[in-house]
């Protein structure tokens, strides 16, 4: 009898977590890491979230919907080396490890060896029990033949699930649930689909195609195929610390503002650089990637003349490459910024030498700042909002 052995990790409410984490203080409480002022809200607790406060939700509606809430700032440097501990220790149970973004990736168990279906859930289940012990983090898991199926089961009970869906029970486990629980289908597609009578995912198997190709349109047979639980996807193993350094968010609403967009890609520069500075490397290239809600996407990179690992250089790269990159008049699903162009041995010399040294001897500074438990966060020039006029 095959067993599941393809598991999807998606950590419980992160950027909150890995606070809390640092903070000891903080859990159990009405809290959300987000901005003041024209921000919007990263993460929520789930104390937050019963309250309706919810991610990307503007701050100023969350204070008001929870005012007891407590907002937590941005910390730089700090989500990514969680991240970066949490996949380490996924790959001491198996070495095939997809790093999807910051808190969600998938993992392969076939070539560890398991016997049984309930080897592979004590094994998934001390992972998950290492990675809350170790690093103070909740994840949920879900376990299967694919990773369609792995990544429903991994949502339906948050925080702290953990969900089995056996070989060859794919299409019966999903069948049952709202349609809006498949990938790709999202709010305003679904309330079309319950409006022509398919409400659940045996609806969407059952409904004729005439019905469905006015809202799917050409994707009638990709989504057919998912509610069947249908999907070959292999895990994919590089390693994003070995050829380059990524990170991505997707949005819980699409976003058009194209100056929050790359607010948050900018946050993404300050959290990958720290960690190349750890690491002892530069980079010379930097890739922003967009994705639509049609899931197409499009991206955009550059390269520097040398390599670095500094932020200043990249900071004015950002707004030209997001321009570049996102070309259609879409909101946003996604956006995702990726260093490459990895360098280990240091920069040639060059006319601001002393100038580069200071700025990294001073990032150090900042990067130990952000990295103590109890010290204030040093928040970038980047990440701060302009008051309204």
């Amino acid at each position: 009898m095959p067993l599941p052995t393809i598991v999807h990790l998606d950590a419980d409410a992160f950027f909150v977590a890995v606070e809390q984490a640092r903070r000891p203080e903080l859990r159990g409480t009405k809290c959300a890491v987000g901005g003041r002022e024209r921000g919007i809200i990263s993460s929520a607790s789930y104390e937050a979230r019963a309250c309706g406060v919810y991610t990307p939700m503007p701050t100023q509606s969350a204070l008001r919907v929870c005012p007891d809430l407590i907002l937590i700032p941005h910390t730089p440097g700090v989500y990514g080396e969680a991240s970066r501990k949490m996949f380490d220790l996924c790959e001491t149970l198996t070495p095939i490890v997809q790093r999807n973004s910051i808190d969600e990736g998938y993992l392969d168990v076939g070539p560890c060896g398991f016997k049984t279906a309930a080897e592979v859930e004590t094994a998934v289940r001390g992972l998950q029990a290492r990675i809350l012990r170790e690093l103070g983090l909740t994840v949920s898991m879900g376990i299967a033949a694919n990773q369609l199926t792995a990544q429903i089961a991994s949502k339906l009970r948050k925080p702290r699930g953990f969900v089995v869906v056996p070989p060859g029970t794919e299409e019966t486990f999903l069948a049952p649930l709202s349609v809006g629980k498949l990938p790709g289908i999202g709010s305003k597609t679904e309330a079309l689909l319950v409006a022509a009578g398919v409400r659940t995912v045996r609806d969407l198997v059952e409904a004729p195609a005439a019905r469905l190709q006015p809202i799917l349109g050409s994707g009638v047979e990709e989504c057919r195929a998912m509610a069947r639980g249908i999907d070959d996807r292999p895990v994919e193993t590089e390693h994003e610390d070995a050829k380059s350094y990524g990170q991505q968010q997707t949005f819980g609403t699409n976003l058009s503002d194209f100056e929050e967009v790359e607010r948050i890609a900018k946050g993404m520069v300050d959290e990958l650089m720290p960690a190349i500075r750890k690491d002892g490397k530069r980079v010379r290239t930097m890739t922003v990637r967009v994705r639509y809600p049609d899931f197409s996407h499009e991206s955009h990179g550059r390269s520097l003349a040398e390599a670095t690992d500094l932020e200043q250089p990249f900071y004015p790269v950002v707004s030209e490459l997001l321009r570049a990159a996102w070309r259609k008049r879409l909101p946003l699903r996604l956006v995702g910024v990726k260093f490459s162009g990895v360098e280990e041995k240091p920069a040639q010399l060059e006319i601001f030498a002393e100038t580069n040294e200071k700025r990294r001897r001073l990032a150090g500074v900042v990067d130990a700042l952000n990295s103590r438990k109890d010290g204030p966060a040093v928040r970038p020039a980047g990440q701060l909002r302009k008051k309204p006029d």
